[in-house]
Parts: structure tokens; sequence; C-alpha cells
């Protein structure tokens, strides 16, 4: 039997135990030291959930007690302890010597280079000086701040002068990052403009199947870049193919050679070049929908890849169809407000091109203006055979943020 021990189901994450389970795979939990608890969580999957406290013998001995035969990053607190769990019980995981570049975005940016692959120009330091020096030597604006081990948009500053520098470098030196750690040291990095995606695959033995391909977009609040909405696009759309192409490259350079990958890609005019990679899930998961738009998902073939390899292989590189056109929309307070209840969510709901709806806070909570993912009232899923209907029904939601959504 396949036991698979699920390193922090956090998340997206939360979702991968079910679909193991439905593949006939028992599942065991092992929580890391430092987990993004903010993120969902379902403790009552688990018969067995484990807290991993920093003594690595004693862990892999209690893995090795419940018959454990693959161990699984589903978030990115995981990666980490997943890498050394995975090489101290001898089972399937990724290349030990580069479980860093997969969380360390200095080191990631380096493998990349080495590998011969495009890669951002950056800096990586605790002093103010010395990252000062070095955008001023490039003379190229606006730069890019932000911590080297933390997720999301947490942190990150679009800076357009050196008074913009100071500020984001005292800001990152001064706060934690998504696990309750310090930030140590500041990454500056070129700004990398162009159309960014983002590509979720499935990795078997080397092998790299491409789950989804979705391209980003942003707005700036305040010199804070956040998500405004992602599309999900054909395989058929221009630039597709070199960015898909250059992640199977990327996942390589960085040692991904099981499990799942969150790979973010600027399709800039020279090419492809690497925002930043997660040997993990991506983020805000909805298998129903994306097998109701491509015919699978990444949670789902994750599960599949760990029942069944030799199946999952031989499938790896069919291509996926988009049936249907698919939004994510990052919800956005405009100002600070409260998250409705039922029935202030019923004009969303009445689109026509309406999903599903997933609020990060309970009704009635307090709203700041959402400047970062962490201040994101929620997402709201929005499908459709045609993209005008998509467009068209996305502008009618943020009118009505701006009209007063949240306005409890």
């Amino acid at each position: 039997m396949t036991i698979t021990a699920v390193v922090d189901a956090y998340g997206a994450g939360r979702l991968l135990p079910g679909a193991l389970r439905l593949r006939g795979v028992d599942v065991v939990h092992v929580r890391s030291p430092f987990p993004d608890t903010r993120l969902a969580y379902r403790p009552e999957d688990f018969s067995v959930d484990l807290a991993h406290t920093g003594d690595l013998a004693a862990t892999v001995r209690a893995l090795r007690g419940l018959g454990v035969t693959e161990v699984v990053a589903a978030a990115e607190s995981g990666v980490l302890l997943a890498d050394e769990l995975s090489a101290a019980l001898g089972v399937p995981g990724n290349l030990p010597e580069l479980s860093l570049a997969r969380r360390d975005k200095t080191l990631m940016q380096r493998a990349v280079r080495e590998a011969g692959l495009a890669a951002a120009e950056d800096r990586t330091s605790a002093s103010p000086e010395e990252v000062a020096d070095w955008v001023r030597e490039r003379g190229v604006w606006p730069v890019v701040l932000k911590p080297v081990l933390s997720a999301g948009t947490d942190n990150v500053f679009i800076c357009h002068d050196p008074e913009e520098v100071a500020a984001a470098h005292a800001a990152i030196m001064s706060s934690e990052d998504r696990y309750g750690r310090p930030n140590t040291v500041v990454l500056a990095q070129q700004f990398l403009a162009g159309a960014e995606h983002y590509v979720n695959t499935v990795s078997r033995d080397g092998t790299h199947r491409v789950v989804e391909v979705w391209r980003y977009h942003k707005r700036l609040v305040d010199g804070h870049s956040i998500y405004d909405y992602e599309d999900l696009l054909p395989l058929d759309e221009p630039g597709a193919a070199r960015v898909t192409s250059y992640v199977r490259a990327v996942l390589d350079a960085l040692g991904i050679r099981n499990g799942a990958g969150h790979t973010e890609v600027m399709l800039t005019p020279g090419g492809p070049v690497l925002i930043e990679s997660g040997a993990r899930l991506g983020g805000g998961q909805m298998p129903e929908l994306l097998t109701r738009c491509t015919g699978a998902d990444q949670v789902n073939s994750l599960a599949y890849a760990i029942a069944d390899p030799e199946s999952f292989l031989a499938e790896a590189d069919a291509p996926y169809l988009l049936k249907n056109r698919l939004r994510c929309v990052n919800l956005i307070s405009p100002r600070a407000g409260t998250v409705p209840g039922e029935e202030g969510w019923a004009a969303v709901r009445a689109l026509p091109s309406f999903a599903h709806l997933v609020t990060a806070l309970p009704a009635g909570s307090p709203l700041g203006r959402t400047i970062d993912m962490a201040t994101c009232p929620g997402t709201v899923y929005l499908t459709a055979d045609d993209a005008a209907t998509v467009e068209e029904d996305y502008r009618a939601l943020r009118a009505l943020e701006e009209d007063g959504l949240y306005a409890g």
C-alpha cells in the first residue's frame, strides 16, 4: 500500500489528502515548525498528525514506523522539510543538493542562470547602502525589493527612486516573513517588463506534465504590486509554448523531479525570464472548475502521479484543451470596510459567468484597504464559453466594489 506523508496541508494543500484517498492512498500529516497558519487547514482529515520540532531522526523514525512510501510538500512552508524527509527515507523526491535553491530566491536565480537560462539581475544584502549602490550603478528604474524566503506578494515593493528603495529595505528588514521568521536580508531585483504568467505542473521521476498555464494581470496600489486577476490560457495562445518550454527547463535546473510545481515567469520582449518557482501546489486551487475547463487539475494530477506513476508517465505529454474560459478575480477592497454577508454577495452571484466565491474572512469581519494577498478579501471565479462575457462580468464586479460592496 502507498502511504504518503503530506507536509503542511495548508491552503491549497488541504485538498490533497482527499484526492489521495480517492485513489486508495493512505495519508499522514507532518507539520513543519513554521507553517502559514493563516491558510485554511482541516485537521479532521488526518488520523496521524505529526509535529516536526526539529529532530529529523525522530520524525523519520515515526514515518518509517508508519510505512510511509512517499513524502510531498503541499505548501511553501513544507518544501525544505519534505526534501529532508524524502532523502532520509530514501523515497522519491527532489534533488537534495538544490533544496535551498527551491526556497531562497537568490539561490534560485543563481541555479537557473548557471543552467544557461535567462534570469533576473539581482543583489541580496542586509545593508541598505549595498542595495542602494547596486541600484545606482545599474541606473535602471524601477527595481523590485522583496524578502528571499517569503511567498505571494508579501512585502514586495516596486521602487521608482532612491527614497522608495530605502523605505522598502527598511520595511522588509523590520518585518517577519509569512512564516513568522524575521527577514535578515533583502533581495533587490531587476524589474521585468512584459506579460506575467504562471504554470502549474506535476512531475514524476523528472518528467513534467503541464496542467495549467495562466496569465497574470496586476495593478499598483501605493507602491505595492497586487494581483488583479488571472486568465487560464489555451496552449495555442501566443507565447504559451515558449513559456512552457522554459518552465520545464527551470524545473530541471532547480532539481524538481517529483511533486507539484508553481512557476511564475515574465514573458519579456527578449523571451521568458523566471520570477520565482515553488516546489508545491499553486494557491487558489479549484479542482472542479479546472476539470470542467480542461479535464484535469493540479491537485488530482498530483494524487494520480503518486498513486499510479506508470499511468501518469504514459499520459504526461498529452496537452490539455481549453473547453471554457476561466478567470480568477482577486477581490480588492478600495477602502476600509466589512466582509459582506450572504445578501451582500447577491449581486456578485447574479453575474452571468459567476462560478464560485471564496472569502478570506467570515462575514462581518473588518477589512482594510487591499495592498497585498494578505489583505485580499477573497476571490471570485468567472467562467463562460466566450471571453467577452467574462470580461463584461469582471468590469461589473469591479464597479460593485467601488460602489460599496464592502460598505457593511
